[in-house]
C-alpha cells in the first residue's frame, strides 16, 4: 500500500489539513472553477465538479464561495484563467512522481517544479515516462478502531468497490471512478468520515524508502504540496509510518 495514503492518515490525525486551510481553499476553488468551466455549473450533470463541490462541503468551505468558484468556470464572473499541466518527475530512489497543477503561468510554474525537486534530490522527467506507472481509481481511507472490517468490506463491496487492502493504521477501499461516489456514501453512511476520499492515481507498484530516502522523500513531497500551483501529487513510495511520524515531528 502507498505511503501517499499513510502521509494523508498521519496528516489528517494531526491536525495538519487544518493548519492548511487556506492552501486547501486555493486549491478547491481552482478545481471548482476548471471543472465547471470544462463541463459545465451544474453538478447533477457533471461528475468531476459533484466530487469536488462533496470534498469543498467536507472541508467546510463556505457554500458561496463555493458557488462564486462555479459562476467563474461558467463565465457569469470574471477570473482568471488556468490551464492544467501535469508534470512528471523521479524523486529520492528513484520514486515516479506525477504532479498536477493548475497555473496561469506554465513557464514559472515549470521553472519552480524543477527547482524544488533538485533541491531534494529529485528530477523532472520527460512526458509519459513515470505515468504509465499509475492508474485513475477511487480511493477511500478509513483508519482502524473506528469500524469493523467485515462490517466496512461488505458496505464497499456492496457499493460496487473492487477491494480493500491493510494500510497498517488504516484499511484502503479502491473501486472504479466511476463508482467512487457510491463508495463514498456508503462509507459514510456507517457513521465513519474517511481520512481521506478522492479520485487518485494509484501506482501499479512501490518503491520502499527507509532512513534518509525515507526523509528526502517526505520533505520532497511537502514541499510539492506546498507550492500554490499544485493541486495533487502522486508518488509510488512506500514508508513506514514511523518514518512520517519523524518528519512531522
Amino acid at each position: 500500500m502507498s505511503g501517499h495514503s499513510k502521509w494523508h492518515t498521519i496528516k489528517h490525525k494531526k491536525g495538519a489539513a487544518d493548519a492548511k486551510r487556506g492552501k486547501v481553499f486555493t486549491r478547491l476553488i481552482k478545481e471548482l472553477t476548471v471543472a465547471a468551466r470544462n463541463g459545465g455549473g451544474d453538478p447533477d450533470m457533471n461528475p468531476r465538479l459533484r466530487t469536488i463541490v462533496a470534498e469543498a462541503k467536507a472541508s467546510n468551505m463556505p457554500r458561496e464561495n463555493i458557488e462564486r468558484a462555479i459562476r467563474r468556470g461558467t463565465g457569469e464572473e470574471p477570473g482568471v484563467t488556468y490551464d492544467e499541466v501535469t508534470y512528471e518527475g523521479y524523486g529520492p530512489g528513484g520514486v515516479a512522481l506525477l504532479i498536477e497543477t493548475l497555473t496561469d503561468n506554465k513557464n514559472r510554474t515549470v521553472g519552480e517544479i524543477r527547482h524544488l525537486l533538485g533541491k531534494h534530490a529529485g528530477n523532472l522527467a520527460a512526458e509519459n515516462s513515470v505515468a504509465w506507472m499509475f492508474s485513475r481509481k477511487g480511493q477511500v481511507v478509513v483508519e482502524k478502531g473506528t469500524l469493523d472490517e467485515d462490517k466496512l468490506l461488505s458496505a464497499a463491496l456492496d457499493a460496487g468497490a473492487d477491494d480493500m487492502h491493510d494500510d497498517g493504521s488504516a484499511w484502503e477501499v479502491v473501486c472504479a471512478p466511476e463508482q467512487f461516489d457510491a463508495v463514498r456514501d456508503a462509507v459514510k453512511a456507517l457513521g465513519v468520515e474517511p481520512a481521506s476520499a478522492e479520485v487518485a492515481m494509484v501506482p501499479q507498484n512501490y518503491v520502499k524508502l527507509v532512513g534518509k530516502e525515507a526523509q528526502q522523500m517526505l520533505r520532497l513531497m511537502e514541499a510539492i504540496e506546498d507550492h500554490d500551483d499544485v493541486q495533487h501529487v502522486w508518488a509510488n513510495f512506500d514508508v513506514e509510518e514511523k518514518e512520517i511520524e519523524a518528519s512531522l515531528a
